[in-house]
């Protein structure tokens, strides 16, 4: 008897369907999983032997092979240890077969037999709905899987409440809908003292979704203006915050399944890389410019990042997605952005004060204005000079 549980891989942000399958027949005793797992997939034998001991029950002494269908599709992520056990109990008897045919599974199981939360949950349950099927995730995520709107839910906090669940001795309580993510305050921009020019530009940027580039000396305000930008954008359409969502889902941020309201706002540190800043790495996962999908993209000393991670900018910024190329991958993730970046006119930063500036101005600006490529100040649509203020022309302008 081969056993048929339903489970999802994740492509960026599509899930495709996996089935599967578990046999245990005569021969040697042994647990193989097969259909290109990777090494949590692997490792996923030894959580749900150990999930099964947790609840009092043991793996039989024979040959155990679980096969994820289709073979050619990479898989990867803990989240195939729920499925895999599930399998497991309908093929030992202790589940009948048939109480799993119409529902997707995914979740992580801890040693106790808890099941854990999984990046990508959202995605599961949306892809469950279009296959006209239930979802069965952990508890803990429930929230954020019932914002797929009209699909069987269950959100189980251990995998012997699922056992008892599904064989009808215990009810499991539908999971509802988080509260949307609550704003949080940041800067005012009606708060910050002179620098009129530049808020008109902010209010400018914000209003046309421009793309903007501040240059000024040290402690002139643009990090301060850039984060006040968020606090004047309009919050997220519905289907907007559902698509935040998705991102924020497969990417594991999405804190506490409440759904994503306000506009993104990404500040990565000038030494990120090519992979952090626009996605990749082993699994190809989103980077910044994804995770600030429909939101703003600052970026603080702008000439410090390296030319070649810039400059991976340029298709993000003129398409609005991004395609994470790699051996065993090809994924594609949104990416419509609003670039703010922000800038010193010189590596000193103090080019136009004669008694601060060093003494390699105004070669030190060219030089470091040259790490900017040309095609990369294209698409930045609005650029403006910030200039240093003094307390008294603050006093005065307020």
């Amino acid at each position: 008897m081969v056993a048929h549980v339903g489970t999802v891989a994740f492509l960026g942000l599509e899930a495709r369907s996996v089935d599967v399958q578990v046999q245990i027949s005569a021969g040697p005793a042994g647990f193989i999983t097969v259909g290109l797992p990777d090494k949590a997939v692997k490792e996923s034998r030894e959580r749900v032997a150990a999930a099964l001991h947790a609840i009092g029950l043991s793996l039989p002494p024979r040959r155990i092979i679980v096969n994820l269908s289709p073979a050619d599709l990479p898989k990867e992520g803990s989240h195939y240890d729920l499925p895999i056990a599930l399998g497991l109990l309908a093929a030992m008897g202790v589940l009948p077969a048939d109480a799993l045919a119409e529902f997707v599974a995914v979740g992580e199981l801890g040693l106790d037999g808890a099941i854990l939360p999984v990046p990508g949950v959202l995605l599961a349950a949306l892809h469950a709905g279009a296959q006209e099927q239930g979802l069965i995730c952990p508890a803990a995520q429930g929230p954020e899987a019932a914002w797929a709107g009209e699909v069987q839910l269950i959100a189980a906090p251990d995998l012997l409440s699922l056992i008892n669940h599904l064989k009808g001795s215990l009810i499991l309580p539908q999971p509802l809908q988080a509260e949307a993510e609550i704003r949080r305050p940041g800067p005012d921009l009606a708060d910050i003292k002179g620098q009129e020019t530049p808020k008109r530009c902010i209010e400018i940027a914000a209003a046309g979704g421009h793309n903007l580039l501040m240059s000024g000396p040290p402690g002139s305000g643009k990090s301060l203006l850039a984060a006040a930008l968020a606090g004047i954008l309009p919050d997220l359409t519905p289907a907007e915050a559902l698509e935040v969502s998705m991102v924020a889902s497969i990417a594991g941020e999405l804190d506490g399944g409440k759904l994503k309201r306000s506009r993104p706002f990404r500040a990565p540190h000038h030494s990120a890389s090519m992979a952090a800043l626009v996605g990749g790495g082993t699994k190809a996962r989103p980077g910044e410019v994804s995770l600030a999908h429909l939101g703003v993209l600052f970026l603080d000393e702008l000439p410090e990042y390296q030319r070649t991670v810039l400059d991976s900018l340029r298709q993000p910024l003129e398409t609005g997605q991004v395609q994470v190329a790699r051996a065993a991958a090809h994924v594609t993730y949104p990416a419509r952005v609003q670039l703010i970046a922000a800038m010193n006119p010189c590596r000193c930063g103090h080019l136009a004060d004669p008694g601060l500036a060093c003494a390699r101005a105004p070669r030190c600006a060219a030089d470091y204005q040259s790490k900017l490529s040309g095609p990369l100040l294209d698409r930045i649509d609005l650029h403006i000079e910030v200039p240093a203020l003094s307390a008294a022309d603050v006093k005065h302008r307020s």
